[in-house]
């Protein structure tokens, strides 16, 4: 048995030596991608104006640090709902290519079931810390930001993820069972 016996998703292995199939772009995953990179960006002008104000002038940008944390947790949790609708997790594959072929579209579905079930057992702790967060008036400690929205923000990613994940799953299961 060789690794293509197993297909991955994208529908190849990375290393087979083909190439995935490109995936167009749809209007959310493009808008939340764009959305992503300009918070990346920010994160750039941020640091480099607090580094440059720092060293060169014994100024740092008040908050920076602050709204690059929060930046950075957003683009994690936004980046979440692509990532689980292409089944791009970091995957370890030690025993898998051992289990014969009948078995790896179950596999795959319960892993990609109690992914699901991970992503929205953190997605409804998220929230509750949120709530809590929420109900106090939590703020960042300099510039007085509140923190519950981006509690929210992440909680509401983290339940499309899995939404997502499932569909995902059932696609690729119904693909490859429908391939034997």
């Amino acid at each position: 048995m060789t690794r293509d016996n197993f297909p991955r998703v994208p529908e190849t292995d990375p290393s087979s030596g083909r190439k995935a199939p490109v995936v167009p772009r749809n209007g959310p995953r493009l808008a939340l991608g764009l959305l992503c990179g300009a918070m990346l960006l920010a994160m750039m002008g941020l640091t480099v104006v607090d580094v440059i104000g720092r060293y060169l002038f014994n100024a740092p940008l008040i908050g920076a640090t602050e709204l690059t944390e929060m930046l950075l947790c957003a683009v994690i949790f936004l980046g979440l709902p692509a990532v689980c609708f292409d089944r791009d997790h970091v995957t370890v594959d030690l025993v898998i290519d051992r289990l014969p072929a009948w078995l790896q579209p179950w596999r795959e579905l319960a892993v990609s079931v109690f992914s699901a079930v991970v992503l929205g057992v953190v997605s409804w702790r998220i929230w509750v810390y949120a709530a809590q967060k929420a109900s106090y008036g939590e703020a960042t400690n300099s510039l007085r930001l509140p923190i519950a929205p981006l509690g929210y923000l992440c909680a509401l990613c983290c339940a499309v993820g899995v939404v997502l994940t499932l569909v995902a799953a059932l696609r690729q299961f119904r693909l490859q069972v429908r391939g034997r």
